[in-house]
């Protein structure tokens, strides 16, 4: 379990956007838990914490909208909850329940550690994925996952000495398994297109953004050419390697620009960018706005 500290610095790229920690009030299972999305809010509130609190996770979230509406917000993508709602929220994303209103359901929380490491779906955790929204309705989707979480909760459930977590990461794994079965409505194309070319340069990029956004700096760590890069970018998401790069900058640009209120000048700095004013244009140039323009909209909007 990753140590309890909900009020840590932020430890994905820096800033004081509020983290919280894998840190259940009861450990019955290690780097599992499954709840009511209601208790989820209940536990918020007893410790004064707004639940429409924008903050980022260290583990896996996923919530499957049994009752009510309401409204989710992740990376800049609110998102409408009603019965049929699957959200994934994976590590490092930025989120809030902007608006929960009576919406409930089911709550899964787990570390990345937890799937079982001979499943694929230990790859489904470790890859980078766009989709973090699916609309199921009554489908027959809807149905098989609602009996899946029903047989997890079951099994969490037991006393504590009985409860098997390898039944568990077996469930969990099966519920990642149905969820790739799913169409990826907002990555912009097929994350697994790319295959294990992809999947390694989103991992390197996760972990090397903020320090280079050179696509040859990239291919050359992982043993690639700057062409193969592309193509597997090209498959996955319908744009070429140095527009992936740069959309992923900008995102932790926008995303500390919006939650913190560090200067512009030290979140540049934070990316890599010497100046603040090569910041300033290369941030213009992919969200058609300057960062304090950006910065100002995003407040008048809360």
């Amino acid at each position: 379990m990753l140590p309890a500290n909900p009020d840590g610095a932020d430890q994905y790229g820096g800033g004081t956007i509020l983290r919280l920690d894998f840190n259940p009030p009861e450990e019955r299972v290690h780097g599992f838990e499954i709840i009511d999305l209601s208790t989820l809010h209940d536990r918020r509130l007893r410790r004064r914490r707004r639940p429409d609190l924008v903050h980022r996770v260290d583990f896996h979230t996923l919530t499957l909208i049994t009752e009510g509406s309401g409204e989710h917000a992740i990376d800049f993508v609110t998102h409408p909850c009603r019965p049929g709602t699957l959200l994934w929220v994976r590590p490092g994303q930025v989120q809030s329940f902007v608006r929960p209103g009576t919406a409930n359901g089911t709550h899964l929380l787990f570390t990345s550690a937890f799937p079982p490491h001979t499943s694929s779906a230990d790859r489904l955790v470790n890859e980078w994925s766009g989709s973090a929204c699916w609309q199921l309705g009554a489908s027959p989707t809807y149905a098989v996952l609602s009996t899946l979480l029903g047989q997890l909760r079951a099994e969490y459930g037991r006393p504590e000495q009985t409860v098997s977590a390898e039944i568990l990461q077996l469930l969990l794994a099966t519920v990642l398994l149905q969820i790739d079965r799913l169409p990826h409505p907002d990555s912009g194309g097929d994350p697994h297109a790319g295959g294990e070319v992809y999947a390694r340069f989103r991992a390197e990029l996760e972990r090397s953004y903020a320090t280079t956004r050179r696509a040859a700096d990239y291919a050359h760590h992982l043993g690639y050419t700057v062409k193969t890069l592309t193509r597997a970018c090209t498959a996955a998401t319908g744009q070429p390697v140095k527009h992936v790069i740069d959309g992923r900058v900008a995102l932790e640009a926008r995303r500390l620009l919006a939650h913190t209120d560090d200067p512009v000048a030290t979140i540049a700095r934070r990316l890599g960018f010497p100046e603040a004013t090569n910041f300033g244009k290369f941030f213009t140039r992919h969200t058609g706005a300057t960062p304090g323009a950006f910065r100002q909209a995003h407040r008048n909007q809360q």
